[in-house]
């Protein structure tokens, strides 16, 4: 597994801000274009890398594997391999991982909200 230089800019970066507030490292655990849709994907049941980019339009398998790859390093989600063949890799949210779930729906919530006022505002300019 590839690991960032650590003192790459992007690893200073991170190193910075995510001790700098319990906030802004929270953000930095979930944050990005994918990690909440992959979240949201494995609250209901566990789902294989195929499955998963199935049920995400426009993923890439480079990005589904390397956002896959920092959750599980985060802890937030887990990864499960069978020794099967063909080798079989499930993952699912951990614990922690499930503690996000009312999170991301409040923030669900947000986002419809904002979404219909900010068209509405838009519309009426």
């Amino acid at each position: 597994m590839a690991k960032r230089k650590e003192n790459s800019t992007n690893s200073l970066n991170r190193k910075y801000i995510t001790t700098d507030s319990n906030l802004t490292y929270s953000i930095c655990m979930v944050g990005g274009r994918w990690k909440l849709l992959i979240l949201g994907k494995l609250e209901k049941r566990k789902l294989r890398f195929s499955e998963l980019r199935n049920e995400i339009c426009n993923i890439t398998e480079r990005m589904l594997t390397l956002q896959l790859r920092e959750l599980v390093n985060d802890g937030i989600i887990k990864r499960t391999v069978y020794a099967e063949v063909p080798v079989r890799v499930e993952y699912e949210l951990t614990d922690i991982g499930k503690e996000l779930i009312p999170i991301w729906e409040m923030l669900c919530r947000w986002g419809a909200k904002h979404k219909s006022i900010f068209k509405k505002d838009n519309e009426a300019a």
